[in-house]
């Protein structure tokens, strides 16, 4: 699993830190660390959450990285 930086960028565009973040969505800033560094695979719960909070959608954040053509 890679690091999840469309999450970072969307985080910073909203002017949010990973503990804003993380209090919005009830989970701790290590979590959202976390998920941010590629460590840890949340929930699809936790995912739709993450995406309400930052106003982006699931394939935004979370989507698979498209195929070179």
């Amino acid at each position: 699993m890679g690091r999840n930086i469309p999450i970072k960028v969307a985080r910073a565009e909203r002017d949010m830190t990973q503990k804003q973040l993380a209090e919005a969505v009830g989970v701790s800033r290590q979590t959202i660390n976390a998920i941010e560094q590629g460590e840890y695979n949340p929930t699809i719960k936790l995912c739709r959450t993450i995406c309400k909070v930052l106003g982006k959608t699931l394939d935004e954040l979370f989507g698979e990285e498209s195929e070179a053509k």
